[in-house]
C-alpha cells in the first residue's frame, strides 16, 4: 500500500495488512483535474524561480544567457530546453522530488510530433500520424493528387446527398484539423471543409478523399526550422473578397515567418460582410498585426527581441494607403475601432507595411485553392520539406 505525501494514517490500521483504503473521490475523470493539476505544477515552478509568461501561460522561463531555461507544458507532459544541461538535469531532479518524472531524454517525437535535427536546423512533421490517418481510412494504396482542393469544386453546391454517417465525417475532419499544424498548405481545404459539419453531403465526403490522396503523395512533408536563418518578423496578409456565396463575407489569411521559417498561419472567415475589397484587407491586415503582436510578447519571454520593426506584406495599395493616412475618414468610420489599432503600431514604428505583387503574396494559399504550379511555388518558400523524398 502506497500512502500519499501529507496522508497520516492510524497506526493500528497500519499494522494491520489485510487493510486497504478506500477511494472516496479521485481527481482523475473530474472537470477541474487538468485545472488542479496545473495549478499545482505551476506553484512548483515559481519556487524553483521560474517566471510565468503573459503571453502563453503554459510557458516558464528563468534565467538569463548560460542559465536560461524554458519550460512548455502541455497537460503532463513538459519539454525543457536550455543550453546548459547540467542546469537541466538538476532541474530535472528537482522537480522529480515532487513529481513521479519520467525522463524521455532528447526531443523526438511529442504528441503525434516528429523531430529531427541536422546542422541545417530542426525538421518538424506528423509523418507517423499522417500514415495511420491514410490506413485508417483505406487511401494507403490510393493514386495521389497535387492539390490539396479542386479549385473548380465548390463546396456549397447542395444538390447533392447528405451523409448517412455524418459521424464518421465529422471524426476524419478533427484529425485532419490536428494535422494542419504542421502543414500549411492544406489548411484552407481543411478550414473550408469543416463549416460543413452540420450537415454534410455527399461532395463534402468526395472533397476530403481528394485531400487524402493528396496526403498520400507526401506523407513525411513538414516545416524546417533554419539555424542559418535571421530571427527577422515578417508577415504576409491577404484576404479573398465576399468568397462565401451564402454569406458574402471575406476570408482572411495570413503566415508570419522568423527569418525564412514558417511559424504561424491561419484561415478565418471574417466576422462582418466588407464592402470593398480594401476594406476586406484592411481587416486582413489588422489580424495580422494582433498576431505579430503577440508573438513579439513570446519572443521577449524567450529573450529574443524585436529591435527593428516588422514589416507585413500585403498586395493592395489602397489598404496599404487607408492604413498610412488616418484622414480617409469617410471610408473607415463603418469599421469597427478594433480594427484600427494597427495605425498605433505604424506610428510607433513597431510595424511597417510594404506592397508585394499578387503572384508573390504567399497569403494566397490561406484564402482560396490553388493550382497545383503556383502551390508548389509558394509552399518551397514557405520552407516546407519532405526530408523522406529520395534524392
Amino acid at each position: 500500500m502506497t500512502i500519499p505525501k501529507g496522508l497520516t494514517l492510524p497506526n493500528s490500521f497500519i499494522a494491520d495488512s489485510n487493510l486497504v483504503c478506500k477511494l472516496q473521490k479521485s481527481i482523475y475523470g473530474l472537470k477541474q483535474s487538468s485545472r488542479q493539476w496545473y495549478r499545482k505544477l505551476s506553484e512548483a515552478l515559481l519556487k524553483e524561480g521560474f517566471q510565468q509568461s503573459k503571453a502563453d501561460n503554459t510557458l516558464f522561463t528563468r534565467g538569463a544567457d548560460d542559465s536560461y531555461i524554458a519550460l512548455l507544458v502541455y497537460v503532463d507532459d513538459i519539454i525543457i530546453t536550455g543550453p546548459n544541461l547540467s542546469i537541466l538535469h538538476a532541474l530535472q531532479s528537482s522537480l522529480h522530488q515532487q513529481f513521479k518524472l519520467k525522463a524521455l531524454g532528447p526531443l523526438k517525437y511529442f504528441l503525434g510530433f516528429e523531430l529531427a535535427r541536422s546542422t541545417a536546423g530542426i525538421f518538424l512533421s506528423q509523418r507517423k500520424y499522417t500514415l495511420e490517418l491514410l490506413e485508417d481510412t483505406g487511401f494507403l494504396g490510393s493514386k495521389p493528387t497535387k492539390t490539396p482542393m479542386d479549385p473548380k469544386v465548390k463546396l456549397h453546391d447542395e444538390t447533392t446527398q447528405p451523409l448517412d454517417n455524418p459521424s464518421a465525417f465529422r471524426q476524419l475532419i478533427g484529425r485532419l484539423l490536428y494535422l494542419t499544424h504542421s502543414r500549411p498548405n492544406i489548411t484552407f481545404a481543411v478550414n473550408s471543409l469543416s463549416q460543413h459539419m452540420a450537415t454534410p453531403r455527399t461532395n463534402h465526403l468526395q472533397a476530403v478523399h481528394h485531400l487524402l490522396r493528396y496526403l498520400k503523395g507526401n506523407p513525411g512533408q513538414g516545416l524546417l526550422f533554419s539555424s542559418l536563418s535571421s530571427l527577422q518578423l515578417r508577415g504576409f496578409s491577404d484576404s479573398d473578397s465576399a468568397s462565401c456565396p451564402i454569406t458574402r463575407r471575406s476570408v482572411t489569411g495570413f503566415c508570419i515567418f522568423i527569418g525564412d521559417s514558417l511559424i504561424s498561419w491561419r484561415t478565418k472567415k471574417q466576422p462582418t460582410i466588407s464592402k470593398s475589397s480594401a476594406e476586406a484587407k484592411y481587416r486582413a491586415l489588422a489580424a495580422t498585426t494582433s498576431e505579430i503582436t503577440w508573438i513579439r510578447y513570446l519572443l521577449l519571454d524567450l529573450h529574443v527581441p524585436q529591435t527593428t520593426p516588422s514589416f507585413i506584406y500585403c498586395d493592395n495599395q489602397s489598404a496599404i494607403h487607408i492604413a498610412n493616412n488616418p484622414t480617409f475618414h469617410e471610408r473607415t468610420k463603418h469599421i469597427e475601432l478594433d480594427c484600427h489599432f494597427f495605425r498605433d503600431k505604424i506610428n510607433n514604428s513597431t510595424i511597417r507595411l510594404a506592397h508585394v505583387p499578387s503572384s508573390l503574396q504567399l497569403a494566397d494559399a490561406f484564402t482560396k485553392p490553388l493550382t497545383s504550379p503556383i502551390l508548389q511555388t509558394h509552399i518551397a518558400k514557405m520552407s516546407v520539406y519532405n526530408i523522406y523524398t529520395p534524392s
